[in-house]
Parts: C-alpha cells; sequence; structure tokens
C-alpha cells in the first residue's frame, strides 16, 4: 500500500491562498468612479508610475521590479510602467502634466482599470490623478497594506492590519461628487439657500468619528495580546531558553532558513510578504543547549510607518532576541540596499528598546546566484555565512556559528561527587565544562562549568569553594554589525 507523506501546517496554508483565483470579465464597476462613495481595493489590471529623484538609474528600475512584483502578489497584471526623472514629486500631481497625459493615453492603450504609483501619495494628490486618469489610483502604501491583509491569519496579524490600514485611510477620507460635501446648520451656510442647511455633521465626519473609535479599541486589543506576548516570553527566560530572531527583506528566504534548521515545516512561497504571523520553534545546539528560532515579518524598501507602529508588538521580538539572524537575498542584484532597508527599520524598533543584539549576517540562495556575485559579496561581507536552505548547503555551519553567538549563563563549581554518581559525572562531562578532575578514595573530585539548571542538582556535592557566576559574551566580534 502506497504511503503518502503528512502535509505540513505549510503545505495546508499555501494550497489555501492558491485555491483563490480571480475571475476576469465578471466586474460590475462603475466607469465613473465618482459615482461612488467607497471602492473596495481591487487590482486586476494595472499600469505603474515612479518618479526617480535620487540614486542610480539600476536602483530607480530596482524599485519598480519590486512595485511589480509587490502588485502581482496582490493578484493584479501588470500592464505598463512608467518612470519620470524629476529633483522631487510634484506636489499637485505626483508626476508633471505633461507625463500625466502621457499616463491617459496609456490607460486607454492598455484598458488598464488602476494606477500604482512608487511612493505615497498626499490625498490631494490622489484626487488629482483620479480626476484626470478617470480610473482608480493608489499608491505603494495601499498597495502592501492591502497584501497584509490578504495574508494576515492570527488574531493578532488581522487586528494589526486593520489599525495600519485605519491609520492610512483616516486622513484619506474624501467625498466624491455633491453629496457628501460639507455642510454646516443655521445662517452659517452663507446664503447657500433651501438645500444647503444641514445638520451640522456630514458623512464624512460620522465616518471620521467611527474610524478614531474603532482604532483605540483594536489599539486596546493588541495591548491586550501584548501582555500575553510578554508573559510567554517571560517564562522564557526564566527557563534561561535563549532567542534568536530571524530578520530581513521581504522573500530572502527565512521561512526557508526556519525550515532546514528545525524541520517547522511553516509556509514557503515565493512571494513577497508571505509571512505576516511570526512563528516561534525550539531547536538545540550540538552541545545540547535549547534555544528559540523566531521567523519574523519581512521589511521592504520604504515600508509604510503606519505597519511599523501597528507591528511595533510583534516586531519587539527581535529588540528582545539575544542573537539576530539577518538573511539577504544572495540571488538580488542590489542586496547591499536590501539590507540597509532592514537595518534602517530595526534602528526605528531599536530606538525605544535600546541597543539592538548582535547580527549575524546570512546569505542565503546562493544556489540561484552567480560566481561572480557571490565573490563580490564574500568581499564586501567577509563576516558573513553563505547558505542555500533549498539544497541545504552550508546549514550546518550556520547552526555552529547559532551556537557560538548563543549567550552563556554559567556557574563554575568545586565538586566532590561519590563513585556511586557517575550520571552526573557523565552530566558534567557532556553538558559542561571541566577545567580540572581527580579521582580520590572518597570520590571524583572535579572543578567544572556547568549550565544554571546542572548547577542546581550538583548543589549537594559542592565542597566549601567560593563560586562564580559568569555570562561570556556572544562571539563578540566575529558577529558583523
Amino acid at each position: 500500500m502506497t504511503s503518502y507523506p503528512e502535509p505540513t501546517t505549510g503545505d495546508l496554508d499555501l494550497d489555501d491562498r492558491s485555491s483563490l483565483r480571480r475571475v476576469f470579465g465578471l466586474s460590475t464597476e462603475l466607469a465613473d468612479v465618482t459615482e461612488v462613495e467607497y471602492r473596495q481595493l481591487r487590482l486586476e489590471r494595472v499600469v505603474l508610475v515612479g518618479v526617480w529623484t535620487e540614486g542610480s538609474s539600476a536602483s530607480a528600475n530596482a524599485s519598480m521590479v519590486e512595485l511589480a512584483r509587490l502588485a502581482e502578489t496582490a493578484g493584479s497584471e501588470v500592464l505598463e510602467a512608467l518612470v519620470q526623472r524629476r529633483g522631487r514629486p510634484d506636489p499637485a500631481t505626483f508626476v508633471g502634466s505633461g507625463k500625466v497625459e502621457e499616463l491617459r493615453e496609456a490607460v486607454l492603450s492598455t484598458g488598464a482599470d488602476t494606477v500604482i504609483c512608487d511612493g505615497e501619495l498626499s490625498p490631494g494628490q490622489l484626487r488629482q490623478l483620479e480626476e484626470r486618469l478617470k480610473v482608480k489610483v493608489i499608491d505603494r502604501t495601499a498597495l502592501i497594506l492591502d497584501i497584509f491583509a490578504q495574508h494576515a491569519s492570527s488574531k493578532e496579524g488581522k487586528a494589526q492590519v486593520e489599525l495600519a490600514q485605519l491609520s492610512y485611510l483616516l486622513p484619506r477620507l474624501r467625498g466624491w461628487g455633491e453629496a457628501l460635501s460639507r455642510q454646516v446648520g443655521g445662517r452659517a451656510a452663507g446664503g447657500v439657500g433651501i438645500g444647503g442647511r444641514g445638520p451640522g455633521e456630514t458623512k464624512i465626519e460620522l465616518d471620521r468619528r467611527r474610524i478614531r473609535r474603532r482604532m483605540s479599541k483594536l489599539r486596546r486589543e493588541i495591548a491586550g495580546m501584548q501582555t500575553v506576548r510578554d508573559t510567554k516570553r517571560t517564562s522564557r527566560r526564566r527557563n534561561e531558553v535563549p532567542g534568536v530572531a530571524i530578520v530581513g527583506y521581504t522573500n530572502a528566504g527565512k521561512s526557508s532558513l526556519l525550515n532546514a534548521i528545525t524541520g517547522a515545516g511553516v509556509l514557503v512561497q515565493d512571494a513577497l510578504f508571505a509571512t505576516l504571523d511570526p512563528t516561534t520553534r525550539r531547536d538545540r545546539t550540538a552541545d545540547g543547549r535549547e534555544y528559540t528560532l523566531t521567523d519574523t515579518v519581512g521589511f521592504v524598501r520604504h515600508l509604510p510607518h503606519q505597519l511599523v507602529e501597528a507591528f511595533r508588538s510583534t516586531l519587539e521580538e527581535v529588540a528582545m532576541a539575544d542573537l539576530l539572524v539577518h538573511v539577504v537575498d544572495g540571488s538580488d542584484p542590489l542586496p547591499e540596499e536590501q539590507i540597509s532597508a532592514v537595518r534602517e527599520v530595526l534602528a526605528e524598533i531599536g530606538s525605544t528598546k535600546g541597543a539592538m543584539p548582535p547580527e549575524l549576517v546570512v546569505v542565503n540562495k546562493i544556489d540561484a546566484a552567480g560566481d561572480l556575485a557571490l565573490a563580490r559579496l564574500r568581499h564586501v561581507m567577509p563576516d558573513a555565512v553563505f547558505v542555500s536552505a533549498h539544497t541545504g548547503a552550508g546549514i550546518e555551519r550556520l547552526r555552529g556559528l547559532i551556537a557560538d553567538g548563543l549567550p552563556r549563563t554559567v556557574v563554575e563549581l568545586e565538586l566532590m561527587l561519590p563513585y556511586t554518581e557517575g550520571s552526573l559525572v557523565a552530566r558534567v562531562h557532556e553538558h559542561g565544562e571541566v577545567l580540572e578532575e581527580r579521582h580520590l578514595p572518597e570520590g571524583t573530585r572535579m572543578h567544572a562549568r556547568v549550565s544554571a539548571d546542572l548547577a542546581a542538582q550538583l548543589r549537594g556535592f559542592e565542597v566549601p569553594a567560593p563560586t562564580r557566576t559568569m555570562v561570556e559574551p556572544a562571539m563578540g566580534t566575529r558577529l558583523a554589525r
């Protein structure tokens, strides 16, 4: 009888995502976007537009390629992309007036129904572009928020995403058409006449009040969830279990690395922001020390500040870790920019939590990178470890470096163990460091360094001698900062 492997949690999650398919051609959306009050963010056929203000052309192209991948991850079809070289974005329409006309022609020729801008638009820019292009316009921030909303699965993740969406939506609430224009009561109508004097509060003001009330409730819920997270973290600290956090750019292979090290079986998908909910697994070093490994949400260039604020309680797992494993995509054409984007967010987190833990840089996907690119990365990052989570190359060396990076809380003891306690002698040799050992008629005299939990079991065999507790540094200068 043929036996089939048991599906992992990641396999089941991937099947759920793959079962969601968009059906094109069955839209009932109105042609004039000014006729509706609210519109659902629906990405189907899109045109991209960006403003190149600084950096090299390669950096500008990489940003547009990433925007296209974000749009595809959200479920849309990218038709065309336009880039304009400017000193700064136009304050009225993001791009210049001539580029707006060119963008309108591209929308008409391709039949696109959405334009995505590579940047965060102000409410005025959003209104001006929609009025001139006659199609839906969204920015990079709204696109990322939509992806997060699709991929969030836990209660905490959904609450954090909703809070970020409401923070983004609140200053952008506006009325389309005369029905939602601001109304005032009494003589303050300023001679508008009959029909111009309203009750004093319009629909848009009611929505703002409702959104603020919902945001307050979400903040209270997230604070309560943070208490549970802090309790679990305190329990691990009390049991002296070190923590390792995997951080890095989105789609750098963090979840694959977690699976390769621990066999966790979490969701792995070649898509941006496939992982939003942190996953923690336990593992052991070669010398038997236990530690936790946490897979965190990926970062991206210009990560919306609303997301950083909403996910702050989750990202605090990074600041509270004993070691950071910073995963870099070795096959990316600009890995240094990925590192800079990640460290920028880490610095923002560390500004409220103090100094960040030591960092071990791991270059992943070496099986997909060229020899010339790998040679350059080895020269630029000599302290990094190069691995492939797909093939398993370098994983054992990485596990050894993680073990070296974990803090060692040890107790130095002088022991006299009777010969009837041979099992304890073996445990000291296996899990501790024996500095001196002598066999005497009354038993085995040992001077050893052991962990705190093993020291508690050996207290009855101590000989009168001062004990010293110390915390050994974790790798020191061997870890890349």
